[in-house]
Formats: C-alpha cells, structure tokens, sequence
C-alpha cells in the first residue's frame, strides 16, 4: 500500500444511485480484532439498496437525516494486508471473503477494515468474483432453507424471487437436498432457473403462485410481495413459509398473523433473521469449491460503475449477482 488515500463509493444523503459518487477518503486502520483487506471484488445485495434509499424506515432509525455508513457493500473478498493488535486468525497476504454487515460495511472501496470474526479463507481454486458473491446471498438461502424448513428428500419447495443472489443460491441448495423446487421470478429469468435445476418454473406476471391450487412444503420468499392470507393458501398442513426479505407492511402482517395461522392451521409463518457466521460461509466455500454449487453472476462492474450496479438490482435486471471488480487477477479471468 503506497498511499495513506483510496477511492470509495459515498453518499450522505439519502436518494436514488445518482447521489453515489467516487471519492478519495483516508485509508481506515485496523483496529484490535480488525484485518485491514484489499478488495478485490465486491458484490451488490439488496440491504445495500434499501440503505441507499433509506427505506423501508427501519433503515433510518439512529440516522434519520443522514446515512449511518457512508460507504455501503457488505459482501467482500480481498487479500489481508495488516493485521490489528489482537487479531490472530490471518497474516498479511491471507486471500478472505466475508460479510461485514454486522461490522460496519464499507465494502465498495479499495481498503476496508473488518472483525476476522466475519472472515473466511478463500480457497486458491475460488476466485475473488466468486467468493464475494456468497457472503450475504448464499448464507440467507442456507438458513432459510436449513434453519426453518426442516427440509426432507422429496419434499416440495416453492423460491419466490428465485433470480436474485438469494434465489440463485437457494434452488441449487434445495436440489442437492433432494427438494423438489419450483422457482418463480418474471419470465426472462426462467430459462436461467431452470439451468440451475429448478423443477418447475413460474412467470409471476402472469400466474399467481398462491392460486393455482398447487402446494407447498416450504416456501422460501425473497421478495414478500403476497399476502399472508394468499401464502397460506399455497402451504401444506404443517408446511412452513420463510420470509427473507419484503416490504416492511408484508412483514408485520405475516408477523402479527403468524400465531393464528400456526394454531389454526397448523401452518408455520416466520421471518428469517441473517445470522452472518463464518461456519455457513465455510459450507459454501466447500460447495463451490467442490463444484456441487456455481454462484451465477450477471454482470461485472468497475468501482465507478457502481451505482449502475444498484441501479440494475433495484430496476430487477440482476440474475443472480452483481459483482463490482476493484482488481482483476489472472485467477479472475
């Protein structure tokens, strides 16, 4: 690191991606359990877009006029370059991915301090495009699907917003289960989820999942755009339905219904709560090293492009994940 400055993504206001712009800002030191990476990629989830926005208002609370990151990304893979005082489980030159959400973001820049805690190693045969798009997408679809679904070989799985990161993931997670899995996102996605091995596929512009009469034993929902009413409709005596993400109205609906819909119809309404932790970001480090699972990326961005990146997510034309590149190694090509 020649330079005490890097370039970063920032924003102190509220908005649409136009309020991102490119600046230099100082290069941040490590603290005592902090590494400090050099970021090599870094992949664009739709926390970051909601920040950016600052909807729904649950995103403002402690920062209601002004954003409390002012860099935003989340999900990372770099290379250590300094340790901090009490860090012990990487030295300089580690290749590490992870998910720093729950230690203070800053991923869309060319330096970022995170907790080792929230690292993992990144395997020599994993390039950087890789492992940054598994932190926070791959892990959400682990613990929905593992944590919640108590899911058994045969069983019926429906992936509502199954094009995105956590959709991408999900389906091919559900399938190494044994789950039969039905993915459902607009229909220029279709054809990609049925590479992925989607059983069956479903336009939602044109079919409403929740009224064709089919049934379900889990259904895992990254978009929350049905209601509780309508989803249990969709679920087996005794199937479950796992919100991960969705306008905020969706989920305290689903919340307050939760408790008569688990008495009366013996059908379970949760919301799933991310838990980043290095032991999932193992397990799909294993998966995709082994070649069980690919991470299906939609396009590769430069730092500056970076609000066209969100941009994409936002306006729904990400299959799977957008992945901003800082620096292209011969492993990434």
């Amino acid at each position: 690191m020649n330079s005490t400055l890097m370039n970063a993504v920032v924003y102190d206001t509220y908005g649409t991606p136009e309020v991102l712009r490119v600046k230099e800002v100082d290069v941040p030191m490590p603290k005592d359990n902090e590494v400090l990476i050099e970021v090599h990629a870094t992949s664009v989830n739709s926390w970051d877009w909601d920040l950016l926005r600052g909807k729904p208002f649950v995103n403002r609370i402690g920062a209601f006029r002004h954003p409390r990151y002012p860099i935003l990304g989340a999900d990372i893979a770099g290379r250590v370059i300094m340790a901090g005082p009490a860090a012990k489980r990487f030295k300089p030159g580690d290749e590490v991915f992870g998910d720093l959400s729950g230690c203070g973001w800053g991923g869309f820049a060319e330096y970022v301090c995170a907790n080792e805690e929230a690292l993992t190693l990144k395997p020599a045969g994993m390039t950087y495009v890789q492992a940054a798009s598994i932190p926070q997408a791959a892990v959400l679809a682990l613990q929905g699907i593992r944590n919640h679904g108590n899911l058994l070989k045969g069983e019926h799985v429906l992936i509502n917003g199954a094009g995105g990161g956590v959709g991408t993931f999900a389906i091919q997670y559900a399938k190494l289960q044994g789950a039969e899995v039905t993915a459902v996102d607009r229909g220029e996605k279709l054809d990609m989820l049925l590479e992925l091995g989607a059983d069956h596929v479903v336009d939602y512009t044109k079919e409403d999942f929740t009224a064709s009469g089919a049934r379900y034993d889990l259904i895992l929902d990254v978009v929350g755009n049905r209601s509780a009413f309508a989803l249990k409709r969709a679920l087996v005596k005794g199937g479950t339905y796992v919100m991960i993400g969705g306008p905020m109205p969706h989920i305290l609906l689903n919340l307050v219904w939760s408790p008569f819909v688990s008495w009366l119809e013996k059908k379970k309404l949760t919301l799933l709560i991310h838990k980043p932790n290095h032991g999932d970001q193992t397990i799909w480090k294993e998966l995709v090293e082994s070649g069980q699972v690919t991470p299906r990326i939609f396009r590769e961005y430069t730092l500056s492009e970076t609000s066209q990146a969100l941009r994409d997510l936002g306006e729904g034309r990400v299959h799977g994940k957008a992945v901003v590149c800082l620096k292209k190694t011969k492993n990434d090509d």
